[in-house]
């Protein structure tokens, strides 16, 4: 058993405000850090944090190296990841006062995927493996697909949630990780259990995780009952790779062979150490600091 992520690797700018900026606004922010970041590098972080054997495929470009060692601090293998003719994908990240963020995201080298890359990444992994996407690579479609004919248990977080990714083959996806407001543009439904119910109707041969923030947690699946979790208080200072962190230590605990319940407690914790400290891919917390 081994887990891929063929997801993105982002340099995150992160400015802290005082509140975030209006149309027509301009004003001076209170400091400016970088970090290492992108939906895909947390998540393989978190992952391979938590304890189980990860591959990241992706693309940086020639200012990304610090995005590959980073993961490769965090004991990610790092072979398939590629070098691009492209800059690096980034990110403009605002955080208030609250640690509340908003984020403009620049797509760069995580949108140079081919197919090319697809087949050589996916040419070691078969029945048994893992792969974890997200939707911020290009030709996440011809992923799923080619995946699937290796018999790969397919995980997706579809996150940023776009139109397009309405028109991907979701009949495929075995697990969906998503919030609130990407599981309102799949179902059009504000109230969580609500929206969760429809998910499992939408996609019944899939298990749904829905991530409410400070709200907790809840999991579905067709004629299954809901089960929920509580979030754990905290000092919140920034939620950049809160929802990043919660999915890789919940994708841990039912690989690893945990119940239900016990992965969403695990996820829990894990997102509430998560969130009082600054950065992304820096605030992923270790397994011991979980326990």
């Amino acid at each position: 058993m081994r887990i891929l992520n063929f997801g993105s690797l982002n340099i995150d700018y992160v400015y802290r405000v005082d509140a975030f900026l209006k149309p027509g606004e301009t004003k001076a922010a209170k400091s400016r850090s970088v970090f290492a970041g992108g939906k895909g590098l947390n998540q393989s972080l978190a992952m391979a944090k938590a304890g189980l054997p990860v591959f990241h495929a992706g693309k940086v470009g020639a200012e990304g190296d610090f995005l590959v060692d980073i993961l490769k601090q965090g004991r990610v293998d790092t072979s398939l990841i590629r070098r691009s003719e492209k800059p690096s994908g980034h990110t403009i990240i605002q955080v208030d006062d609250q640690g509340r963020n908003c984020i403009l995201l620049f797509g760069g080298a995580n949108q140079d995927i081919d197919e090319p890359d697809i087949d050589a990444t996916l040419a070691s992994f078969g029945a048994g493996d893992y792969l974890v996407l997200q939707n911020e690579i290009s030709l996440v479609p011809e992923i799923i697909k080619k995946a699937k004919q290796r018999d790969l248990f397919i995980i997706m977080n579809p996150s940023p949630y776009t139109q397009e990714i309405l028109s991907y083959p979701l009949d495929l996806i075995d697990m969906f990780l998503m919030n609130e407001i990407e599981a309102e543009g799949f179902t059009g439904l504000q109230e969580p259990r609500i929206a969760l119910n429809a998910l499992c109707k939408q996609f019944p041969q899939s298990q749904i995780v829905l991530t409410l923030g400070d709200k907790g947690a809840l999991w579905g699946r067709e004629s299954e009952e809901i089960i929920e979790q509580r979030a754990y208080p905290a000092t919140v200072v920034d939620t950049t790779a809160a929802g990043d962190t919660f999915s890789g230590y919940f994708i841990s605990g039912l690989v690893e062979g945990s119940s239900v319940p016990e992965a969403l407690d695990l996820a829990s914790r894990a997102a509430a150490i998560c969130v009082s400290r600054p950065g992304a891919a820096d605030s992923i917390p270790w397994r011991h600091e979980v326990r």
